[in-house]
């Protein structure tokens, strides 16, 4: 069954931070009316699914359930190859809950200290999860391979940005021009199939 999105649906973004609406509504093209599950008081889902696309449907099952609304939900961090892919689903929670990434990316580093190993492989992965209040659900990936850089350079973008240079360029993601970053990250990418899953 083929699920498609009117142009001008009104879609819950299952987050609380209005900047990731305005950046989903901007990666959408604006097509679409976007509110946050924030703004419509919806509770956050405690994130218990061990992937990155079980915890974004989760998100987006919950928001859809609880608004009776069309819900979108992304998961998304970065998995180094030299510990296993961690910290993948617990990006964020690495950054404790200040959410500071500054710390988070000295754990990073300390922990690829600790294993010895010379390999600074690593990539960022999001998850995109469309969920309709009536059941059905469409779930996409986008993966962006890269090294890790120490010590982290730039001050754009967010999160682990500075320590990661994706393949193909010189610079990290926290010196990357953003609309350069935008067109090929793993949102985009995850984005791109998303789009192409529902036209």
């Amino acid at each position: 069954m083929a699920l498609k999105l009117e142009p001008g649906a009104k879609l819950v973004v299952a987050t609380h931070n209005p900047g990731k609406a305005r950046e989903l509504a901007a990666i959408l093209d604006n097509r679409f009316e976007l509110v946050t599950a924030g703004s419509l008081g919806l509770p956050e889902p405690e994130e218990t699914e061990a992937t990155f696309t079980g915890n974004a449907l989760l998100k987006a099952r919950a928001a859809a359930e609880a608004s009776g609304l069309i819900a979108l939900a992304d998961d998304s961090g970065l998995s180094v190859a030299a510990l296993d892919g961690q910290p993948g689903i617990f990006s964020a929670r690495w950054g404790g809950p200040d959410k500071d990434f500054a710390a988070a990316m000295r754990k990073v580093e300390e922990r690829l200290e600790e294993t010895g190993s010379e390999d600074r492989g690593a990539w960022f992965t999001c998850a995109l999860a469309v969920a309709w209040p009536d059941g059905p659900a469409v779930v996409v990936e986008g993966r962006v391979d890269g090294t890790l850089v120490f010590p982290g350079r730039g001050d754009r973008g967010h999160g682990y940005d500075p320590i990661f240079q994706a393949l193909g360029h010189d610079v990290t993601y926290g010196e990357l021009d953003p609309e350069v970053k935008d067109a090929d990250s793993h949102r985009a990418r995850a984005f791109a199939k998303l789009k192409a899953a529902l036209t």
